[in-house]
């Protein structure tokens, strides 16, 4: 298995500590833009999650990462998602807290989670969908050769308007 971490941070599963920090993410609704979250999330129905949360990816065709520093600090999570081992392809999802933007830490978990993907799950594709507003985003996968594929148009209902999204895929070569 791939090494899920570096000199500055380390990716882990969920653990029933992280329950107060999944809660406060989930229930931000400044990221629900980025969830497709319409009603706030309970302590009890994320405690649940948690607890299902070290169930096999190619079980639940998902899996979610804690980002934490080498101090072993929660700055955010990656999520992969839709993994569909047929057709060797799976979607990524990042959230950093804000304080931890624009200081490398995202690329660092992208690029380990590429790793994992394409090394570990024998992936062919990586995808992500993106709002056209998410000029950070964009730039952070681009910067990982992530193609612009596809655009969603009014894809996503948001702040009374509708907002295109882009589809993104990296594939393995």
């Amino acid at each position: 298995m791939i090494n899920l971490k570096n000199e500055h941070i380390f990716l882990r599963a969920l653990e029933p500590e992280d329950l107060d920090f999944l809660f406060n993410i989930e229930n931000d609704e400044s990221n629900w833009e980025l969830s497709n979250t319409q009603t706030p999330y309970s302590k009890y129905t994320l405690k649940q999650y948690i607890e299902n949360a070290h169930q096999d990816i190619y079980e639940i065709k998902q899996f979610r990462f804690v980002i934490c520093t080498k101090e072993n600090i929660k700055i955010g999570m990656i999520d992969l998602f839709e993994f569909d081992p047929k057709n060797r392809r799976v979607g990524v999802g990042l959230l950093l807290l804000e304080e931890y933007q624009n200081k490398g830490f995202g690329s660092q978990a992208l690029k380990l989670v590429i790793d994992y993907a394409f090394l570990s799950l024998n992936m062919h594709q990586i995808f992500a969908n993106i709002s056209k507003n998410n000029k950070k985003s964009i730039s952070l996968f681009k910067k990982f050769n992530f193609v612009e594929v596809g655009l969603k148009k009014d894809w996503n209902f948001n702040n009374s308007k509708y907002q295109d999204e882009i589809l993104f895929q990296l594939i393995n070569s």
